[in-house]
Order: C-alpha cells, then structure tokens, then sequence
C-alpha cells in the first residue's frame, strides 16, 4: 500500500507542483498583484521608449531626441556663452594682452585647458619637461620668453617638417671634425664655463677649439644667441644633460629636437591663450618697450647720408 499525498497544502491552501527535494515540496503559489501590475507597466514602458527615444541603433525615434544631440546644444550654448571673450582675446594683438588684467586671466585659464590637452605629452602636466623637452618654468629660453616670442614658438613650431616660418637650427656633429681627445677637451671646457668643474689642462686646449668651432653661435663668452637658437652654456640648465657622456654625446652626435608647429591644428585664438599661460608660469619674460614714434617735422630737410656708413651698417646687418 503506497502513501497518497495531498495534492493541496493544507496550511496554504495552494496546490503543490509535482517537484520536491529532501521532503521539501514546491507550492504553486501565484505571483502578487502589485508585482504582476508593477511588471506590465515596466513592459509597457519600455515599448514605449523604444518608440520615443532612440533606443534602436540607427533610429532618431519619435521624440528627436539623443544625448549626441543634447551635448551638441550643450557645446553650443557654452560657446555662445564665451564668444564676447574670445571675440575680445581674437581682436587683441599678443604684446598687448597683459594690459587688460581680466582678459589675460580668461586667456590664461583658456591655455590651462589647452595645454593639458595638447602639451604635456612632452613637457609634463606641471610643465616642467624632462630630457629633450624643455621646461616651460624656468627662465631659460632659447628663441625668447616674452609673450610675442612664445607665442611664434607655438605657432610656427621648431624644426617642424611642413612648416616654412618653423625656427630652426642646426648644430653640427663634430664627431666628424675633431678627434676624440679634442671632443672631451670641449666637454672640459664646457663644464668649467658652466662651474662644473675646475680649470684643467684639458679645459684650457678646449677653450681654444671652443673658440675657433662653437663661439661663432654659442658666443665667446658661451652665453648663447637667441637669434639662432643656441642655447646659454654657462647657466647650468641643460636640456640633455651637462655631465660629460651628455656632453660628449652633444658635441660629437649633435642634437635635432622637434617641436610641431600648432598653426594648422588648432585655431589661432587657442594658440594665443596657450602662449599666455606658458608666458604666465613664472619664466615669462616682459616684452620688448615699443619703439619711440619719430618727432621729425614735415618741413625739416633729410639729414645727409653718409655712404660709406651706410655700406658698413649693411654689411653688419648681413652678417
């Protein structure tokens, strides 16, 4: 004789389904009311949606509405928002900027934003660079620091292939022109120019090498020349390093760094705000006094011309 069980639970009233484990049966009981309703809305709801919003890729659905779109007037309103501004900043020339204070602090905080985008890629997020790439802190400058000169830096770039008006300079590898012995005696040299080291047998021949191969762009006194890019040898900031294999690898390999000219990737009023913050970092320098204007008088007779002053003027300008 078998066991017949219920087919219904007595203290539930609900019917069993058929499935039991360990003695422990399943009850057919049936879902709440409110969770039934609460789901047939979620149903509804999102039929709904896919038809309002576009919810189907390729879709703009029946509302027009997308968050692609709704960035899009976003980036428009706060562009309307900033055009007085960068109107303002388009409309005034670089070397003038620092003389309205409120401006420059637009265009500042402008290049903050440009620079973490763009630059520190190389130079680093606090612009202090690393080997190779200059630091944008200090005062040492090879083409300039006040705002005008930054600002051409960035435009045009240095040495940037594609760029016509890019500053460019070339030192040569003397590895090809003087001995080795001759090299470390320039090193020597070098170092003692810069206080490194002490005067030296060594440092004194390289004085003279230095004299007849470097002084014509570094200077005699190897203080640098801004007009070609050559770099202050006496400061003691290096953009490679000045310990002697830096030096040695310098002088003997030569260096070529690349800095790309921004003019056709970003717009000019973005590259104006980038020179100001760069300019605004502490190593900023102030620009040039503008020339004083003529006072001549219309009726005051020309002044005699002196040819041979004149000849010699051009032949120093050339040179």
């Amino acid at each position: 004789m078998t066991d017949h069980k219920p087919d219904i639970d007595e203290a539930t009233g609900t019917k069993f389904v058929g499935h039991e484990w360990d003695g422990i049966q399943e009850l057919d009981t049936p879902m709440p009311r409110w969770w039934v309703y609460t789901f047939v809305a979620c149903v509804v709801f999102a039929a709904g949606y896919v038809v309002a919003y576009p919810a189907i890729p390729d879709t703009d659905g029946a509302l027009g509405w997308s968050s692609r779109g709704q960035l899009a007037d976003t980036l428009k309103a706060e562009t309307a928002a900033r055009a007085p501004r960068l109107n303002a900043i388009a409309a005034t020339p670089i070397e003038q900027l620092a003389s309205n204070p409120q401006l420059m602090r637009s265009a500042i905080e402008g290049g903050r934003a440009a620079f973490k985008v763009n630059c520190v890629q190389c130079h680093g997020a606090g612009a202090a660079g690393s080997k190779g790439y200059p630091n944008l802190n200090d005062d040492d400058w090879l083409w300039g620091g006040d705002i005008a000169a930054i600002h051409t830096s960035i435009l045009h770039g240095i040495r940037s292939p594609g760029s016509d008006e890019a500053r460019y300079s070339q030192m040569p590898a003397f590895a090809d022109m003087l001995e080795r012995g001759q090299i470390q005696q320039v090193v020597s040299y070098v170092r003692v120019m810069s206080g490194q080291d002490k005067p030296t047998r060594g440092s004194r021949a390289g004085a003279a090498l230095f004299a007849e191969n470097c002084a014509s762009c570094h200077g005699a006194d190897g203080k640098g020349n801004r007009e070609m890019g050559a770099p202050n040898l006496t400061d003691g900031i290096w953009l490679y390093g000045g310990d002697r294999a830096s030096l040695t690898q310098t002088i003997a390999k030569a260096r070529f760094g690349v800095m790309p000219h921004w003019s056709e990737k970003l717009d000019g009023v973005t590259i104006k705000m980038l020179a100001a913050y760069v300019h605004s970092l502490g190593g900023g320098e102030a620009n040039p006094a503008p020339p004083a204007p003529e006072t001549a008088t219309a009726t005051a007779s020309p002044p005699a011309v002196d040819t041979a002053s004149t000849a010699t003027g051009a032949a120093n300008v050339s040179s």
